[in-house]
């Protein structure tokens, strides 16, 4: 009878051994599952700042009290569709941007954010349900508080390039997102462009997009005071006195990456490969229409994933953001930008590497099948061979 108690209890410490490793090992997958889908977003987001405008007045001791607009920039979400990528990858990628987005919009607090085209990744080709299906699942993602605008660009994922472009697909893409074209806010204008349309062969949409550019270009000057005796600046509300922030999905005219440099920009074998005009950046003469019409202080542009900073004309300079997706990127970013109507200051920041979370995923597995095969007796316990090294060193 002793012996058979003896069974019972040994039985049952085994059994209590075992399951006590089970929630061990649950409760260490979890913290793991929570660092690298939840906490990680908020410990790197958490050290980006928006960078400071400092005016000084004319005393030379106050700074200026201009009201600052903060602004988030992002581009190339590329929310993958039903053709194209597997399931796995959709809900992954998905998911990283809506916690990076959402943490960044509690953690920061941005008035306005811009997305610089490329939401979709087939919105080229997509069918009128998985359009409906796409721009649900953006809409989830990217959800924002009222009070927070979120301004879209389009882009050729969005639309289709230019062969491909349709007065049914503009349609479509500007009845989810407001078509403006300007938007004006705390005395800053943002011109948002089409730069699919700026082909230059006269389509009629084409032709419709440079219209509109050029009536932009009247408000802009009378703003200005540069047409102040024509007619035009007498019709409409006026503009604030602020040269515009140009805002388009194509870069403007360059000839390559090869001036640009830092941890985002393109590969270096991939910096000197030329850009084809109308394809990788808009074509010089669009390029050279832009700056004429509109003037810009700031230029920020998409589509190449990589970031760059370019000088155009007279010291104009553009900025390409680089993409928000992990799917392009290993070190996917988005800028801030502090904005008033005379200055601006922009900064980076960075969301956290792939290269990171996988790292700490494999280290986490191989912990616990080392921690299952010691349990079971199967491989000898680190444990007494790291004390006998630490009394070695302390014997020393």
């Amino acid at each position: 009878m002793a012996t058979i108690r003896f069974g019972f209890r040994r039985l049952n410490f085994h059994l209590l051994r075992r399951s006590f490793l089970l929630l061990k090992l649950t409760a260490f997958v979890i913290a793991v599952l929570l660092f690298c889908e939840f906490l990680i977003y908020y410990l790197v987001i958490v050290w980006c700042n928006w960078p400071e405008i400092k005016t000084p007045a004319h005393d030379s001791e106050r700074e200026t009290l201009e009201p600052v607009l903060k602004a988030m920039f992002l581009a190339d979400t590329h929310l993958l569709g039903e053709v194209r990528g597997h399931w796995l990858d959709k809900l992954r990628r998905e998911w990283q941007m809506e916690r990076a987005f959402q943490t960044a919009l509690w953690l920061l607090r941005p008035e306005v954010v811009f997305i610089l085209g490329d939401i979709f990744d087939e919105g080229k080709w997509s069918s009128p349900q998985a359009w409906a299906d796409d721009v649900e699942r953006f809409q989830k993602m990217f959800r924002h508080p009222p009070h927070v605008q979120l301004k879209v660009v389009v882009g050729n994922h969005d639309i289709g390039f230019h062969y491909q472009m349709s007065t049914y697909r503009i349609k479509r893409f500007e009845k989810i997102f407001n078509p403006e074209r300007l938007f004006s806010w705390k005395g800053i204008n943002f011109v948002m462009v089409n730069s699919i349309a700026l082909e230059g062969d006269g389509c009629n949409i084409c032709s419709e997009a440079e219209a509109e550019l050029i009536e932009i270009s009247h408000k802009l000057n009378c703003s200005l005071k540069q047409e102040q005796h024509s007619r035009r600046c007498e019709d409409g509300q006026p503009l604030p006195a602020s040269a515009p922030v140009l805002l388009q999905h194509f870069p403007l005219y360059r000839r390559s990456d090869a001036n640009c440099s830092g941890d985002d920009a393109a590969p270096p074998e991939e910096r000197g490969i030329p850009f084809r005009e109308r394809y990788d950046a808009l074509s010089r003469e669009a390029s050279q229409k832009l700056l004429w019409w509109l003037r810009p202080r700031l230029v920020l542009s998409g589509h190449t994933h990589s970031a760059c900073e370019v000088l155009h004309g007279a010291g104009i300079p553009e900025l390409s953001v680089p993409s928000f997706s992990w799917r392009n990127r290993n070190n996917p970013s988005f800028i801030m930008g502090s904005m008033t109507p005379m200055d601006y200051a922009l900064a980076k920041c960075y969301l956290p590497c792939e290269d990171t979370v996988l790292i700490t995923y494999c280290g986490a597995a191989g912990f616990l099948v080392v921690r299952i095969l010691v349990h079971f007796g199967l491989l000898a316990s680190p444990s007494p061979f790291g004390w006998k090294l630490l009394r070695k060193f302390k014997t020393r």
